[in-house]
């Protein structure tokens, strides 16, 4: 995977292990008030608004040029380079696959972020 593909899937990771966290039962809503009531908090919330928009943005960005790359590569026809060269069939294939994981991948960290 290129560095944005991998930054994308380790930012999926992130959100997945968060949300994780927040669904866990033995942490009362106590604890939480007081975490979520940290200093650290107040002073991220200036810049949060700004964040988050830049992070959909990216996130958008890179949905719509998966979906590209997907449209590029699902075409019915390869043309006659693929029956004179067998091996373009299976590179083909390879790069559609890519491009298919790249738009779940994208599309899910989206869809979480939202």
């Amino acid at each position: 995977m290129t560095l944005q593909w991998t930054a994308v899937a380790l930012f999926l990771y992130v959100e997945i292990g968060i949300l994780v966290i927040l669904c866990l039962p033995f942490i009362s809503a106590r604890r939480w008030q007081i975490i979520f009531q940290l200093r650290i908090w107040s002073f991220m919330a200036r810049f949060w608004n700004k964040v988050f928009l830049t992070m959909i943005i990216i996130l958008i960005v890179l949905f719509l040029d998966a979906v590209r790359e997907v449209r590029k590569y699902s075409v019915k026809d390869f043309g006659t380079d693929t029956k004179l060269q067998p091996n373009m069939f299976d590179h083909l294939h390879m790069k559609l696959f890519r491009s298919q994981r790249n738009l779940y991948i994208s599309g899910f960290a989206l869809f979480l972020w939202l």
